[in-house]
């Protein structure tokens, strides 16, 4: 049997020994680091795959060498939990990692913020960074469902790592912000962002082409490492022409940079903003029916072109309806 036709999950289903207490927590913890999803007392599950086979293996292995017994066995939930509750286990978790880190961040920038004031050093923040990077693909190699919250850290990193290349630049603190290029100079241009494009690339790579550069094309690259080539113009990730800035999103930048003053784009800014840095700004209602939406478009479409052909028709019509909407 094929394994798309097979069962979908792996369980370990374990015994440990009450003595010694540490040897239970050890092995929680490994599970934890692994992304396994407690199902009931000394249950968890995993995806089926072959890193979670040997992954599991491990465990067995460890479980057994300390005096208890455990195994793994393929899976399909045919009574009581559905995939799509296991799923959600997982995305529970995910998102409460995402979270937390995020608050890490936002720590982090209020350090940048003040470290003259507490003489924190370039190269502690740098570390701080470093870690928090470490930290987050660590989640992300356990985000197996593509839970929300990740786009919103990265976001946050970037912003980070702008905000402190910024303030180790002495001349240019205190600068009004870089305006953009005149708009007559950016047509027909190579557009670059990240790969596995969200909301905020979604969102800026419509208004691009829409408004900005109507000839645009899009590559989507790695997040870090990528070299522009000559004439490409890169947006929201790390050293890009447009990206976040302080507390706006990099559509938000767009909108300033080329002034786009219309009131129906300020209010896609808002919903934007309100799902990407999650940070409450704006108190957008209606931007968790746009965030479920737009995660819809990514879960359906692992390609970024669909992703972009898809999430454009979203912002298509949020735009049709706030320009005709009477205020």
């Amino acid at each position: 049997m094929s394994q798309r036709s097979g069962p979908k999950w792996l369980l370990l289903i374990h015994q440990i020994p009450p003595k010694p207490n540490y040897f239970r927590v050890k092995i929680g913890r490994r599970l934890q680091r692994l992304g396994a999803a407690p199902i009931k007392n000394s249950v968890y599950v995993l995806p089926r795959n072959e890193q979670s086979y040997e992954d599991f293996e491990w465990v067995v292995r460890e479980i057994v060498e300390g005096g208890g017994d455990a195994s793994v066995c393929e899976a399909r939930f045919v009574e009581g939990l559905s995939d799509a509750e296991v799923e959600a286990l997982f995305n529970s978790a995910r998102e409460a990692d995402y979270l937390e880190l995020a608050g890490e961040a936002r720590r982090a920038q209020a350090m940048v913020s003040h470290s003259k004031q507490t003489e924190v050093s370039k190269e502690d923040l740098e570390s701080i960074i470093a870690r928090l990077r470490k930290r987050l693909a660590e989640i992300e190699s356990i985000d197996f469902f593509a839970a929300s919250g990740r786009d919103a850290v990265e976001a946050l990193l970037v912003s980070l790592e702008a905000q402190l290349k910024a303030s180790s630049s002495p001349s240019q603190q205190g600068d009004a912000p870089v305006l953009g290029l005149p708009i007559e100079k950016v047509q027909a241009r190579t557009w670059v962002t990240r790969k596995g494009i969200h909301v905020d690339r979604m969102a800026s790579a419509w208004l691009i082409r829409r408004f900005i550069d109507k000839d645009a094309r899009f590559k989507f690259v790695p997040g870090k490492g990528y070299r522009p080539e000559a004439g490409e113009l890169r947006f929201d990730m790390f050293e890009a022409e447009f990206t976040h800035e302080g507390d706006r999103c990099t559509f938000e930048v767009l909108l300033q940079r080329f002034a786009l003053s219309e009131p129906a784009l300020r209010q896609i800014a808002e919903i934007v903003h309100d799902i990407d840095l999650k940070d409450g700004k704006f108190g957008r209602e209606d931007a968790l029916g746009v965030d479920r939406l737009i995660a819809g478009v990514a879960m359906a479409n692992p390609e970024d072109e669909k992703r972009l052909a898809e999430g454009s028709a979203v912002f298509n019509n949020l735009y049709e309806y706030f320009k005709r909407k009477r205020a």
